[in-house]
């Protein structure tokens, strides 16, 4: 009777310790701000600046693995409304109605903003023109074509550029001629620079962030200077403009989190909010939310450390 007791002993013993070790398994699985994984569906218009953040954060933090599936805004905003995605990059905020329809659902979004982004247009490298009328664009748009130039050149007919231009112009439709659209940005500035003549609206963070293979392409396309609907004056795309706010096609960037919890989506837009993301901002050619700051440590001599 006393062996059968021992053995019984041992079983139970063994399955014990086989539950805690279960349990410190799942502990260790679970997710947190700086840990697990998670699917990040994202703009294409803004997906360099989005990778450089996700590589830096995950050279940070090694149990965090983010992977990043660019869609067009159409996309990126129906995957959210329909739960397929819990966190998304946007260059645009939720609207009054997508918002309801998250009370619905007992969700409360939690929107982030970290930059200001800016729509370029561009041009064939043998256009001697770098600068361009938003007004002419936007003829275009509206069925007005004035013969200044060929063409427009979008990357979706779902994405945040279309969007945006349909905005200003005050279309609901784009026109069918003169109007032309392809997948991708990518696309885009490789059809430019092939195509004199035609002006593509493509997002500038593919401009101040070109992939490798697409480095010689762009050295193909002029990025214009645009005048905005009021005054006389030419701005670009860059840093400086877009801080002063004068470069008439500027727009800014939010991360969308709907977890519900303290997730790795949570961390990750604290970590691009916070101050190495906006320095990663920065250095994009993109305008942080919050400059970075840097301190200067002064002194009342010179150190000579050379002999």
């Amino acid at each position: 009777m006393l062996k059968y007791s021992r053995v019984f002993g041992l079983v139970v013993f063994v399955f014990l310790f086989a539950m805690c070790n279960q349990k410190s398994k799942n502990e260790s699985d679970k997710e947190t701000i700086l840990k697990g994984s998670i699917d990040i569906t994202v703009d294409e218009t803004v997906k360099p600046i989005v990778d450089d953040q996700v590589a830096v954060f995950e050279g940070t933090y090694y149990d965090a693995k983010i992977t990043v599936k660019p869609k067009s805004e159409a996309e990126v905003i129906n995957d959210l409304l329909n739960q397929k995605t819990e966190v998304v990059v946007t260059t645009r905020n939720l609207t009054k109605e997508e918002l309801q329809r998250f009370e619905k659902s007992k969700i409360k979004p939690r929107v982030t903003p970290f930059a200001t982004d800016a729509i370029a247009l561009i041009s064939n490298k043998s256009n001697n023109d770098t600068l361009i009328a938003l007004k002419t664009v936007l003829d275009l748009m509206q069925g007005k074509p004035d013969g200044k130039i060929k063409g427009l050149v979008f990357d979706n007919p779902n994405s945040s550029t279309v969007r945006f231009m349909k905005e200003l112009a005050k279309v609901k439709e784009i026109p069918t001629s003169g109007v032309f659209s392809f997948k991708t940005n990518e696309e885009v500035i490789k059809f430019v620079s092939e195509n004199d003549g035609m002006i593509g609206i493509v997002g500038v963070n593919w401009l101040s962030q070109p992939s490798p293979n697409m480095i010689e392409t762009i050295k193909k396309i002029n990025i214009l200077s645009v005048k905005g609907l009021k005054g006389d004056k030419y701005y670009d795309p860059s840093q400086t403009d877009i801080a002063l706010k004068e470069y008439p096609l500027a727009r800014d960037l939010f991360i969308i989190n709907c977890q519900g919890y303290s997730g790795l989506g949570m961390g990750f837009a604290s970590f691009i909010a916070g101050d190495i993301g906006q320095r990663i901002v920065l250095k994009s050619g993109l305008m942080p939310v919050k400059t970075p700051t840097r301190k200067l440590k002064i002194r009342s001599q010179i150190i000579n450390d050379k002999e």
